[in-house]
């Protein structure tokens, strides 16, 4: 399909059910859009702006070409709800084919204190994957994912409706065991086939975690033709991520840090802390071990708690490139009174 030779489109921004995130969502998408438009689309997309079309907000772009391809990135942008062709001052949809596997009720049922915003959770991948050296691939490749700060686990369900595989590691138990949980009785009620295994994890005979392992796929003739995605998480301290998790594994790290407001972070002797800083620069350089060459990590936090030139530095000491350049500026939004969220990536050489 081909949308057209030349022409102005409106994309319209999903409905969010988060008020405060809604109102930052326009602004998002545009960023969102213009890391879209330099990674995978040649830097067709010009004129980004939003437009008040019928009382409606829009984020529009003009493009000389849209092709199967172009939709094929363009329909996973995290806020969009629809895709329109503007003609004669009139609205003609584009057909768009996500990459999403399973209904979504996979990332909307989870509800609980400090949730992350789905369309948040996936803007973060999004960009993560388009930053990496494998971003031309996404729509046909299944990627490695890991949260090494997953909670319960809103990346990893991220990550197993685009297909991918996906790692987890977090240090609260009652998380692990709610995501443990959680994720296994939505596997049955949905009728996917799947084998699951959770048990503990020894060291020298001593215990040095739990671990929920999970191979799944969308239909049963896939998975008898072992074509599965894996889901593996880990309850145990990030820091010791390396213990549980092959160097050099991953294609992505994405990770929501702890915002110190409702929680803590924890860092491996300091205990509870306010400021993530601590705890990221204990766990950078094991998270960039983590990553294969070309990789890349993406980290949201909040700036109240950790200011982003020494978060972006505390990466660069662990061999990252952190990507610096307007489209990653664009990220920056509040949370609530005392969270201001921002975005910070880089690769791995």
């Amino acid at each position: 399909m081909r949308a057209g030779d030349m022409g102005d489109y409106a994309l319209l921004i999903h409905p969010s059910s988060n008020r405060v995130y809604a109102d930052a969502s326009v602004a998002l998408t545009r960023a969102e859009l213009a890391v879209f438009n330099r990674a995978v689309l040649d830097g067709r997309l010009t004129r980004l702006s939003e437009t008040t079309i019928g009382g409606v907000r829009y984020v529009t772009f003009s493009a000389d070409r849209l092709t199967d391809r172009d939709t094929a990135f363009l329909a996973n942008l995290s806020a969009m709800y629809a895709l329109f062709e503007v003609v004669d001052g009139l609205l003609r949809p584009v057909e768009l084919r996500r990459l999403d596997r399973f209904d979504d009720d996979l990332l909307t049922i989870p509800k609980y204190p400090g949730k992350t915003n789905e369309q948040f959770t996936k803007l973060l991948l999004n960009v993560t994957l388009l930053s990496s050296d494998f971003a031309a691939e996404m729509p046909v490749r299944r990627f490695r994912v890991i949260d090494p700060l997953c909670g319960r686990g809103t990346t990893l369900n991220q990550a197993l409706m685009y297909g991918f595989h996906a790692a987890g590691v977090d240090h609260d138990q009652k998380d692990f065991e709610a995501y443990s949980a959680y994720i296994q009785t939505w596997l049955k009620r949905k009728r996917i086939k799947h084998h699951a295994e959770t048990g503990p994890v020894r060291r020298d005979r001593r215990l040095v975690g739990r671990r929920l392992r999970v191979e799944l796929a969308a239909d049963r003739e896939a998975y008898r033709a072992g074509d599965v995605q894996r889901l593996d998480v880990v309850n145990a301290d990030t820091t010791r991520s390396l213990e549980f998790f092959r160097a050099g594994s991953q294609d992505l790290v994405v990770a929501d840090a702890p915002y110190g407001v409702q929680h803590g972070s924890r860092s491996a002797g300091g205990g509870l802390s306010r400021s993530p800083l601590r705890l990221l620069a204990e766990a950078a350089p094991v998270w960039a071990g983590l990553l294969r060459r070309g990789g890349a990590l993406g980290l949201a936090w909040n700036t109240y708690v950790a200011h982003r030139d020494d978060a972006a530095q505390i990466l660069a000491d662990a061999g990252l490139e952190v990507q610096t350049d307007e489209p990653y500026q664009g990220f920056v939004h509040r949370v609530d009174q005392a969270i201001v969220r921002d975005v910070v990536v880089a690769r791995k050489p």
